[in-house]
């Protein structure tokens, strides 16, 4: 497509290098030996197949700058972790990595909307963190991180949150015979443990009508704010049971109070 033969990000789109399979090889041999110019030059030889990948996401409507930076770090990505004993071409590795990179990003940013200082320097510490276990074997820490990509911690505690995806109390967690754990269920009620609200909206009768096992869940559940797994040990069945006689349970009761 012509719009990509332009300049993105600095990089003139038309005068990208190109690599044969044998410049390839030797340049990974010198990669393997800390050679960074070694790695600028492979970088380089590669970045046509990034552009080539972020074509199939021109209908994402996000910046085709930012897209070309994101297909990067997954191609930096791809060339520290590819194995040239795996006897596979470096593209048939990277373009997985690089689109699954893109990929992350697209869902991260259309959630909630991050100012691109913040992504970038998430990012940064994202890639320096990879970067740092690789060489020491060992998590580093904030402040690490903070100091290898020169910021501070609580700027790189503040840009690894803001692109953490949120997620719904609803998403599912776990299935088993129709029966859908969803993350709520997994969550203490520590406000009704104190507040009871089963007791202050008047709904003492709609519970005395369950079942002797559908009351003692409601009441471990409402009155006790114990999880789904705790109540499952507490009276010896499964989590999956204890669900689906809760959901019994408050359709139970939503009918008597009709």
């Amino acid at each position: 497509m012509a719009m990509y033969k332009v300049e993105i990000c600095g990089v003139n789109t038309a005068k990208l290098p190109l690599l044969t399979e044998e410049e390839k090889k030797e340049l990974f041999d010198r990669i393997r030996e800390g050679d960074q110019a070694a790695r600028e030059t492979f970088i380089k030889g590669n970045l046509r197949l990034v552009l080539s990948i972020i074509q199939r996401f021109s209908n994402s409507g996000e910046n085709i700058d930012d897209l070309f930076q994101i297909g990067c770090i997954g191609l930096m990505k791809s060339i520290d972790h590819f194995d040239v004993t795996m006897n596979v071409k470096f593209s048939t590795y990277a373009v997985p990595m690089i689109i699954g990179e893109i990929r992350r990003y697209l869902r991260d940013n259309n959630s909630i909307r991050v100012s691109r200082s913040i992504r970038d320097t998430a990012y940064k510490a994202i890639y320096a963190k990879e970067a740092m276990m690789k060489e020491s074997d060992k998590e580093p820490t904030v402040e690490e991180i903070a100091e290898r990509i020169g910021s501070t911690k609580e700027n790189v505690v503040l840009a690894l949150d803001a692109i953490q995806n949120p997620l719904s109390l609803y998403e599912p967690v776990f299935g088993e015979g129709g029966d859908t754990l969803h993350i709520m269920d997994q969550i203490s009620d520590k406000k009704n443990k104190e507040d009871s609200w089963v007791e202050e909206i008047s709904l003492k009768a709609a519970v005395d009508q369950l079942s002797k096992r559908e009351h003692k869940i409601i009441e471990l559940r409402y009155f006790q704010g114990k999880t789904q797994m705790e109540v499952a040990e507490e009276i010896h069945i499964s989590q999956a049971q204890v669900s689906r006689l809760e959901k019994k349970a408050l359709r139970s009761m939503k009918e008597y109070l009709r």
